[in-house]
């Protein structure tokens, strides 16, 4: 099976899945707070998720009136920018990708633009990375040059991704790259397989993403840097997970996470589909021992995920590997048919690290671990420093949860971190591993946690 039939056929099954999830919505709708875990009120700006009409936005720039062809085989950047800037120069407007598929290279929408993909039109990304020019952004936790997205926003206020059509990465060309050079150098870094983001948007408020088809990216398909108020609404995103033969096969598309927030606040996701061979919501902000010195680095804060479906990923929400400090976090009323992992904490011993104030709240489904608290190595660096702080992962909250886990408890203690305040609440799983260990957190506190039928004690 190609990855195209693949997709084809996930279409089919999140159309199932989202009809279960308002299901699942309705019965927990009781149980939504109103409140961040700090005990803060939440804004009532989180609870608007009117889509945009595309009418409201200006006059509509159809890229074929302009000069771009209905040709999937020609690279069109520059007459596609050129589109982008036009709308910009007469006041701004809305940039419509029409039916058919048209190829490109990095584009970068500036003040007043909108992008509107019709139902059945494609943006596809150039598989030469010469098409993704170098630039100064952000990656993996660290601002340096590297390639830019297939869509790029920086410092815009009100920008949006509307409309039934989809962007897609075409990235089956860089990811059998990567593996070919993973397999010759098994310390291949993420970053030394040159690859484009496919969605990059950076220093900008009040974004909304809806309705659209992010599909096949090389590497991260949407990376958010700087942001706030940036709503994702009834989004699909998908990367396969296996079967792109590069150089064998069930090796899927490499680093492709479905969200990434690096140093932002007031974010919403809600009820997007999300299906890729790597984290789907991810937590960034910096890594390295010096890194909460760098300015360029920072915090995330108010992050509210609901009424979302996984397909396979391999953790729902996940904090690291790159962050610094993570503060009010939601995961709420999801549901995961085929999740690695639902809550992954990934503690990078080389970096000042401290989540506090998570909640994780109506989850069903399916997942091989519930709960994941581990040191995380990979290409770390670690250097000397005497006033290195202990990382900390305190106040965290897990309630209302019915799922088949593999592994519900997967926590290791280290030196380099301490747990504490964690409550497990109104829980029942079934657990093949059954390894809770309430001793492994300091001031663990259970209520109603039943797992494989047997009520656990809090004492």
């Amino acid at each position: 099976m190609n990855y195209f039939t693949h997709a084809r056929e996930l279409k089919h099954l999140f159309t199932v899945i989202m009809l279960s999830t308002v299901t699942m919505m309705t019965m927990h709708a009781k149980q939504v707070s109103a409140i961040w875990p700090d005990g803060t009120k939440i804004d009532t700006w989180f609870a608007d998720t009117t889509h945009i009409d595309v009418k409201t936005l200006g006059k509509q720039y159809v890229v074929t009136d302009y000069g771009v062809k209905d040709d999937s085989t020609i690279v069109q950047t520059q007459a596609i920018q050129n589109v982008i800037d036009l709308a910009a120069s007469e006041g701004g407007g809305v940039v419509i990708i029409p039916e058919g598929t048209f190829m490109s290279g990095s584009l970068f929408f500036k003040h007043g633009t909108h992008l509107h993909l019709r139902k059945g039109g494609t943006l596809k990304g150039s598989d030469r990375i010469i098409d993704y020019p170098v630039k100064e952004t952000r990656i993996e936790g660290e601002t340096c040059d590297y390639f830019t997205a297939l869509v790029n926003a920086d410092s815009l206020d009100g920008f949006t991704i509307t409309g039934k059509g989809t962007i897609d990465g075409n990235g089956l060309s860089f990811w059998q790259e990567f593996w070919i050079r993973r397999s010759w150098n098994p310390n291949c870094t993420n970053k030394d397989a040159q690859r484009p983001r496919l969605v990059y948007i950076s220093n900008s408020t009040n974004v909304t993403v809806q309705d659209v088809r992010l599909v096949n990216s090389p590497f991260w398909t949407n990376h958010l840097y700087r942001c706030d108020h940036v709503r994702y609404l009834s989004c699909y995103i998908f990367a396969p997970t296996e079967n792109i033969y590069a150089p064998e096969p069930k090796r899927g598309a490499p680093s492709s996470d479905a969200i990434d927030i690096d140093v932002c606040h007031d974010i919403l996701i809600n009820g997007c589909y999300m299906h890729v061979n790597d984290d789907a919501v991810v937590l960034k902000g910096g890594k390295g021992t010096f890194a909460d010195k760098d300015d360029r680095n920072g915090a995330n804060s108010n992050i509210l995920i609901e009424n979302c479906t996984y397909g396979r990923v391999h953790g729902c929400l996940t904090l690291g590997s790159e962050s610094l400090f993570d503060h009010n976090i939601i995961l709420r009323n999801c549901h995961a048919t085929d999740a690695n992992r639902v809550l992954w904490l990934k503690m990078r011993p080389d970096t000042p690290q401290h989540y506090e104030y998570v909640t994780v709240e109506g989850m069903t489904g399916k997942c091989g671990s519930f709960l994941v608290i581990r040191p995380w190595t990979q290409f770390f660096k670690p250097q000397q420093r005497d006033d290195m702080p202990l990382s900390r992962c305190n106040n965290i909250v897990m309630r209302n949860i019915n799922m088949c886990c593999r592994n519900f408890f997967d926590v290791g203690k280290s030196d380099k971190y301490a747990l504490s305040d964690f409550t497990f609440e109104n829980i029942d799983v079934q657990d093949k591993e059954n390894a809770f260990d309430k001793q492994l957190i300091e001031r663990t506190n259970i209520k109603n946690l039943v797992i494989n039928g047997n009520k656990v004690s809090n004492n």
